[in-house]
């Protein structure tokens, strides 16, 4: 029998777990294991992230994205710092305060951009600008960039390395929010590395829930420094599982033979064939590059309320500046398929 169409694009987080991950974690549901992350699959996970990001990497797993980013950002943040991210960024909108209060304090300095992806002609602004009001200020000491971006959009190698390099001429301590890094991945034609710690990043937010995890984020650091403490700051926060095979067991079964990268590649296929379709529709406008598996589009009203009428969900946005209608997202994950696509597309 034909599976049900799923008419659920709100995000990412909607989709089941993978079969991988259900059976990775049944797999380590067996006999007992020593707890807080001395077991031999959390074990394994540091050995195989090394394989995977080809460098030396200090792997924490937590269980959401809220925990990595606010984790990572406090461990190269004083109190009296500041971070600076673009203005969509989930650290600033979509965390509910959780970074300032894991810094204790610091800051968050958004700067504008047109697409989600941070101009190299800001940050120095902002950089130089800052520099010299000394103790009057919360001098900025780590960059934070999302990949891909909250509008789906994705940098370029070239855009990251620029934007890393520059902070690093300012001392600054450099994090990736990669909620949907494998996504951007997908897209780029690169390996993981490239992106990462190549790319000029002290630090990465792996994502693992929206690719086919329950629950199961990791915070990925590559500089031994910024790791030397860390563990504590994660029992400090309430978030070190005395069970953490589970945790690790996930984020193993995404990483093994690149299930993760393929995951997100489906995604983004379904994405493109999505875009694709409503490129084609009359009143459809995109304002943004579909580069990931977010596709945003600008639909008459008529067009929002017909699909809501029929059981579709998603996510309204603020109108961008010029365009008649309502801003809405659909997303796309490993389980969409072609026939769920295009049904939607039919509805619309």
């Amino acid at each position: 029998m034909t599976e049900a169409i799923r008419k659920n694009f709100a995000s990412d987080n909607i989709a089941p777990v993978c079969p991988e991950v259900m059976k990775a974690l049944e797999n380590a549901n067996h006999g007992s294991a020593a707890a807080y992350g001395e077991d031999q699959i959390t074990s394994a996970l540091s050995t195989l992230a090394e394989e995977v990001f080809e460098h030396k990497v200090w792997v924490f797993p937590v269980a959401t994205g809220t925990a990595a980013n606010s984790l990572a950002l406090s461990a190269a943040t004083d109190p009296f710092g500041a971070v600076v991210c673009d203005q969509s960024a989930h650290i600033a909108n979509d965390e509910g305060g959780a970074p300032e209060f894991f810094m204790h304090g610091a800051k968050l300095v958004p700067l504008p951009s047109a697409d989600g992806r941070m101009a190299l002609s800001d940050l120095d602004r902002v950089l130089t600008s800052s520099s010299g009001h000394g103790v009057h200020t919360s001098p900025i000491q780590t960059l934070s960039l999302t990949q891909s971006t909250e509008w789906g959009t994705v940098y370029t190698l070239d855009q990251l390395g620029a934007l890393t390099a520059r902070a690093r001429e300012s001392d600054l301590a450099t994090h990736l929010d990669g909620a949907r890094l494998g996504n951007a991945i997908a897209t780029l034609g690169c390996r993981p590395a490239d992106v990462s710690w190549r790319a000029g990043f002290d630090m990465l937010s792996f994502g693992g829930t929206k690719n086919g995890a329950m629950a199961a984020e990791a915070v990925m650091i590559f500089r031994e420094d910024l790791a030397k403490n860390f563990l504590r700051r994660v029992k400090r926060s309430g978030h070190l599982w005395s069970k953490q095979r589970y945790l690790s067991a996930q984020i193993q079964a995404l990483l093994e033979n690149d299930l993760w990268l393929r995951h997100a590649a489906h995604a983004n296929v379904m994405a493109q064939r999505l875009a694709h379709g409503l490129r084609r529709h009359p009143a459809a406008a995109l304002p943004f590059d579909v580069q990931g598996n977010e596709v945003f589009v600008v639909l008459p009203e008529r067009g929002v309320e017909s699909l809501e009428a029929q059981g579709y969900e998603f996510y309204r946005w603020t109108n961008p500046p010029g365009l008649e209608g309502i801003l809405i997202r659909l997303v796309t994950c490993w389980a969409t398929e072609a026939q769920d696509v295009d049904a939607l597309l039919a509805a619309l």
